[in-house]
């Protein structure tokens, strides 16, 4: 109905009041009070629930629209013109009522974009340049700030860890269910909970900047968008409450023409003027999009726009990312070769590389080490240890000059055992003594848990198997689809690849979701018919461009989220039809009959409230829970 203006929150109130005062004039009637009484209570009433939607009807007419809530105050004042104040007050009652429950969709939406920001401090303790503490707000820390969180606190910024070790709740952010070790140069996120320890961090991300303010930012701009069907709807609204105007009036007047009765031809007209006023087809559609969106976003699912969710229900095949989507982006080690048979066996390889790695920082090097460490191998401490950039590592154990590097480096592929170890899916190193190859590793990415579910619930949901598109190698790609079961891989694949794959399936009459996280995914997604980013790997760009982001980097969500959508999508049209039904039917019992107006008044706004109450169904826990695939 539109009226989320001056009624907001407060709407609910003014309907209390409202039913009230019907309620107190009812009592005075029945009882036989003095007429000057209830009809005091009954335009008390009026007044109470009617004033906020005149003044947005009135509102509406200096913009030249003309808005349901004013047929509403105009048909509830004619009743009182011709003694049916009784009848007016009704309509004042249910349409408050049916209104404060539109505003209660949008209240509950608001609630959890506030719910997020409730999870910044209100305070952050900043350390100066000389030692000494401020207590300052974190928005106005910057950059480069050091910050100090002591136990029990919430972190005031986005940052790294500088000095300290602390346990840090991070499930209001990453879903982890499990508090998180934090050491110097982990990050932390603003907005999680510190443990027992105290940890010094240094600001990486301004206020506005951190997970939580873009999570808000996202949630907000959802809100404040319309889907293409209420876009449709609105723009019918004008014509269809111009022509229930004019015919209103022909109604009152042909009659009045032929010598009927004054009370009769204008109860009448008023009549049809509440039943045909489509208000509860103006509810139909943004309520049940509005509670899903607020749903999802509960659920670690932040859907940019009403149009986004509808978008998301239209999807009919889902193209999947691979690095970073598919998997974590975090590589294993997964086969070890020696190459100097009987001098070194597998773990000797093992235990010299992972000597070599101890102190390197890139993920390849501590999935060396933490492999070694599972084996249960010792690792003998290296030193001279230096990174070298684009080639591997270079450190000295026992006298020897050990080098992990890649097989680029030594001449290419040629080096035996390289290509097997690619040709498995793996990216391959090699671990060099003085100069000499001793042995090949192979690390593979790890695939998320419960991906092979997650297919398959995408592919009964969408009647079609997910399409694999990466830029990593053919036989990388297809290892992966092979065992989380996807058939059709598109391999090797540059960003505009991808861009011309997304626009081939959709030329071929499909409507695809793309899901994926790097900023080379970012052309694909704009490309697609609906997207989703991994929200916590994904690129700035990628979580900008795409129509929707899973904050847990959860890909059970995404199946979730489509069944959701298309689950709001049912329930737009079932409130259409109930809408267009009640309509239909009260119109015709007013033209071809006589309905009485108080059964019109409860038909009309019984129909409004109906659709109403369907659509905050959609905000139920169960909604999403009765449409998540169960993870492995």
């Amino acid at each position: 109905m539109g009226i989320s203006g001056l009624w907001s929150v407060a709407s609910v109130r003014w309907a209390v009041a409202a039913l009230c005062l019907f309620l107190a004039g009812l009592a005075a009637q029945l009882l036989d009070a003095p007429s000057a009484l209830w009809w005091t209570l009954y335009i008390t009433c009026y007044v109470t629930g009617g004033w906020a939607p005149a003044w947005e009807g009135i509102q509406a007419l200096r913009s030249r629209t003309l808005d349901v809530d004013l047929l509403m105050v105009v048909a509830a004042i004619g009743a009182a013109s011709i003694g049916q104040v009784f009848d007016g007050a009704l309509l004042i009652v249910i349409f408050a009522t049916s209104g404060a429950l539109e505003d209660t969709a949008t209240k509950r939406t608001e609630d959890s974009v506030t719910g997020l920001l409730d999870l910044a401090p209100n305070a952050a303790t900043r350390i100066d340049a000389d030692g000494t503490e401020e207590s300052v707000h974190p928005r106005d820390l910057r950059i480069g700030d050091h910050v100090v969180i002591r136990p029990g606190e919430r972190v005031s910024a986005d940052g790294v860890v500088m000095g300290g070790r602390s346990d840090v709740d991070q499930s209001s952010v990453t879903g982890e269910p499990l508090p998180v070790n934090k050491h110097p140069d982990d990050t932390v996120f603003a907005g999680t909970q510190n443990g027992g320890g105290v940890l010094r961090i240094r600001v990486t991300q301004n206020p506005s900047d951190t997970v939580v303010a873009r999570i808000v930012a996202l949630v907000a701009e959802a809100s404040a968008t319309k889907a293409e069907t209420q876009l449709f709807i609105e723009k019918v609204e004008q014509r269809y409450s111009v022509g229930v105007v004019v015919a209103t009036l022909a109604l009152f007047t042909i009659p009045l023409a032929f010598g009927a009765d004054l009370q009769g031809a204008l109860l009448r007209a008023m009549t049809f003027m509440i039943v045909a006023s489509p208000c509860a087809v103006v509810l139909a559609t943004m309520p049940p999009l509005l509670s899903a969106i607020a749903n999802a976003g509960r659920h670690g699912v932040l859907v940019k726009s009403a149009v986004a969710m509808e978008h998301l229900a239209d999807a009919t095949v889902v193209a999947i990312d691979k690095t970073g989507t598919l998997t974590t982006g975090t590589p294993r080690l997964t086969s070890v070769v020696p190459l100097l048979h009987g001098q070194m066996d597998a773990d000797d390889v093992l235990r010299i590389a992972a000597s070599a790695e101890q102190f390197s920082e890139h993920p390849l090097g501590r999935a060396v080490v933490d492999h070694a460490r599972q084996r249960g191998i010792d690792i003998p401490e290296s030193t001279e240890f230096h990174a070298q950039p684009g080639r591997g590592v270079r450190a000295r154990l026992a006298g020897q000059i050990i080098e992990i590097v890649s097989p680029r480096c030594l001449g290419g592929n040629s080096l035996p055992g390289v290509i097997d170890v690619q040709d498995a899916g793996s990216t391959a190193v090699v671990v060099v003594v003085d100069e000499v190859p001793v042995g090949i590793l192979g690390l593979t990415d790890t695939v998320r848990a419960g991906t092979k579910d997650v297919v398959r619930t995408i592919t009964a949901l969408t009647s079609a198997s997910p399409v694999l598109l990466t830029g990593d190698n053919d036989c990388a790609a297809q290892r992966l689809a092979t065992d989380v079961g996807i058939s059709d891989v598109r391999a090797d694949l540059l960003p505009e690849d991808k861009v011309a794959v997304v626009r081939r399936l959709q030329a071929d009459g499909h409507r695809v979701l793309f899901v994926g996280d790097g900023i080379n995914d970012a052309p694909a997604i704009a490309a697609a018919h609906a997207s989703i980013a991994m929200g916590l790997s994904g690129a700035d760009l990628t979580l900008d461009t795409a129509d929707a982001v899973t904050v847990r980097d959860e890909l059970a969500t995404i199946p979730a989220v489509v069944a959701l959508a298309r689950r709001a999508r049912r329930v737009v049209i079932a409130n259409l039809a109930i809408a267009a039904t009640f309509i239909t039917a009260l119109v015709a019992w007013d033209l071809f009959g006589h309905l009485p107006l108080p059964l019109g008044v409860a038909g009309h706004e019984g129909s409004t409230i109906i659709v109403a109450l369907n659509g905050l169904r959609l905000l139920r826990a169960r909604a999403w829970t009765g449409v998540a695939p169960t993870s492995s």
